[in-house]
């Protein structure tokens, strides 16, 4: 009992210790920016057409409004003013208003006035927190405690990610390590909310994380074989163009991402095959090793069969546009599977569905080994309890 005692008040402190760094590592790393701009909310009240159009010439069809707009927050709140407004014939850029639209609008203030504004978006944030109360709501209704649990995970894993490993990214760190230290925080923290700190989640644990690191390798191995150099993408391109001039690994940044993409996947299965090991195991006691590790891997496959599937088709399905234009131009697939864009998609998905295929039998192996012992332990305990 002492010893149970110790190993959970050590847990208890591992994870406090965990949670006392994700708090703390914000305010240290955190780095002043200044904002050139301001952003404020607005409502359109009336559009007319302005007189001049510096576009009229261009060839574009591109037109030139008169917007006059409500500010709904800040010091300028209920303010009316008057928004100069173009559109240049390009619907990827362009932003149509109509009045009764909420806006976000980028103000230049200077000394406390406000000197000029311009329409930079719709405001769509609204809908995103009502979509997000939705899915918290649902999650909550029909998991009850272990939703809630699932949700503290989650949260978690964000805060990990936008406070921790954004800002050392940020500062030229080396992304797979990062990513690597990230992944088993993350594992480590989500596994004892969820599963408690028992056999099951140490199991669950060791599988998650040897699956990640399986799909990380399988990633750095074949991304350097193939070339690619994690500039296929039109966001990662932009890095090269930011203000800060941060030199980026762009590679890296490709692998720490492949290995963030699968952690959820392979998290799902090792917690899985995990909890389906342990509940055999207590309802059949006298069960063999070799046939708890079977009946774990049985169950494993049966995750397996949707699970691969789900990445592959998630990654897919973010392609869709480009495998149109593959489709609309009869691009031949020997020039389709050498470009680096498919290339980098390639590896991302089948990297992580290996790292979770991998993680089955590793997940189901150490579950067995820890739940035999686990069974020992007890008969241990018991005997020495009856012989006191």
């Amino acid at each position: 009992m002492r010893q149970l005692c110790c190993r959970r008040i050590m847990w208890k402190a591992l994870l406090v210790s965990m949670l006392l760094a994700i708090v703390i590592a914000p305010a240290v790393l955190a780095k002043a920016i200044e904002e050139p701009l301001q952003t404020y909310r607005g409502v359109v009240l009336s559009i007319e057409a302005a007189e001049e159009n510096p576009l009229e010439e261009s060839g574009y069809q591109s037109e030139a409004f008169d917007v006059e707009v409500k500010i709904l927050n800040g010091p300028f709140r209920d303010q009316e003013i008057s928004v100069y407004h173009i559109t240049g014939g390009n619907p990827s850029y362009d932003i149509i208003v109509e009045p009764g639209d909420k806006v976000l609008l980028e103000a230049e203030v200077v000394e406390g006035e406000l000197v000029s504004a311009y329409i930079a978006d719709h405001i769509r944030d609204t809908f995103i927190y009502l979509l997000i109360g939705l899915f918290v709501l649902l999650v909550l209704l029909i998991g009850g405690k272990s939703g809630l649990r699932s949700l503290l995970g989650l949260l978690i894993t964000v805060i990990l990610i936008a406070q921790v490993f954004l800002p050392l990214l940020f500062r030229g760190y080396q992304p797979l390590l990062l990513a690597v230290l990230l992944s088993v925080l993350s594992i480590i923290i989500t596994m004892i909310i969820i599963g408690g700190m028992n056999r099951k989640t140490l199991a669950a644990i060791i599988g998650t994380a040897s699956g990640v690191l399986v799909a990380g390798v399988l990633a750095y191995a074949f991304g350097n074989l193939t070339k690619l150099t994690g500039l296929s993408h039109e966001e990662t391109q932009m890095l090269m163009y930011i203000p800060q001039e941060t030199q980026f690994n762009y590679q890296g940044l490709l692998f720490a991402g492949i290995m963030i993409g699968a952690l959820g996947a392979v998290m799902d299965v090792g917690m899985s095959v995990a909890s389906s090991m342990f509940e055999i195991k207590k309802v059949s006691p006298q069960i063999s090793l070799w046939d708890l590790f079977r009946s774990g891997m049985n169950v494993g496959r049966d995750i397996m069969g949707t699970m691969t599937n789900t990445l592959i088709l998630a990654y897919l399905g973010s392609s869709t546009p480009l495998l149109l234009l593959f489709y609309a131009y009869n691009v031949p697939i020997q020039r389709i599977l050498n470009l680096d864009t498919i290339g980098t998609e390639l590896v991302r998905a089948f990297s992580g569905s290996i790292g979770m295929v991998a993680a089955i039998p590793l997940t189901a192996l150490v579950a067995a080994w820890l739940a035999m012992r686990d069974e020992q332990g007890r008969v241990g305990a018991a005997s020495e309890a009856e012989h006191s």
